[in-house]
């Protein structure tokens, strides 16, 4: 049985991607993220109101900015013809039911084995099946063994990869190098990485590897989507930035 305290982080985030179905210009499509919620109090778990509520609203643009990127640059790996896909600390992301994959794409995806079971009953309940053509969850701990986890699962380091770490690294207190040092380890020549992160250090790290990047502050991606508004408290800006790579070596 799935603790309502194992989710809760991860319905933060759906909540919050809820109300791009409400925006007159949506930066995409979540139908999924009601689903999760719905499952959630179903379950048992307490949804955010008044104030709790409140805060999750003032990141909302900042969230849909963020998930606009991502889903580019998923989009864009598999138009370059990467069929291997890994998504660290997935949460509710339901990308692998809701983006266009192209075909033979496998879609790993890496969290807390509660988390994967919650999503995986909302979905199967609700009747939704993935749009990839092989979805794969992979329960594991992301502070010991989830690589290994990852090879026994099918995962083949000698295939190009698209990793994604998401809303993860503006939470590691310990930083993220023995993450990274396992990713390159198991990225091939063309792999790519897209990272929310704080500060430069992984920039620093991509590029002393052989690591191609590129950057964008969270600023700049809220501008490009129209999202930056009075920048109040219904706008707020986190100090992230958004780093994506190419291994070229």
């Amino acid at each position: 049985m799935t603790s309502p305290d194992s989710i809760a982080g991860a319905l933060a985030v759906a909540i919050a991607r809820r109300g791009e179905a409400h925006a007159d210009c949506p930066l995409f499509n979540d139908p999924y993220a009601q689903v999760f919620i719905d499952a959630a109090e179903a379950r048992g778990c307490a949804i955010p109101v008044g104030e709790s509520a409140d805060g999750l609203e003032g990141f909302a643009n900042y969230t849909s900015s963020r998930t606009k990127y991502f889903d580019e640059f998923f989009i864009a790996a598999g138009a370059n013809g990467i069929e291997q896909v890994v998504i660290v600390a997935a949460g509710l992301d339901a990308r692998a039911w809701r983006l266009p994959w192209i075909s033979n794409t496998t879609i790993f995806e890496i969290d807390h084995p509660g988390v994967l079971q919650f999503k995986a009953d909302a979905l199967s309940e609700h009747g939704d099946t993935p749009s990839v053509q092989r979805y794969v969850p992979v329960p594991a701990d992301l502070t010991d063994g989830w690589d290994a986890a990852l090879r026994d699962a099918g995962f083949d380091a000698a295939e190009p990869t698209a990793w994604a770490i998401e809303g993860l690294l503006p939470h590691v207190e310990d930083g993220p190098q023995l993450l990274f040092d396992r990713i390159h380890e198991l990225s091939a020549p063309t792999s790519r990485v897209a990272v929310e992160a704080v500060g430069s250090g992984v920039i620093r790290w991509l590029a002393e590897r052989g690591w191609e990047a590129k950057t964008t502050t969270a600023q700049e991606l809220m501008t490009r989507h129209g999202r930056c508004g009075a920048h109040d408290t219904v706008d707020a800006v986190p100090d992230t930035v958004f780093v994506e790579a190419k291994r070229s070596i």
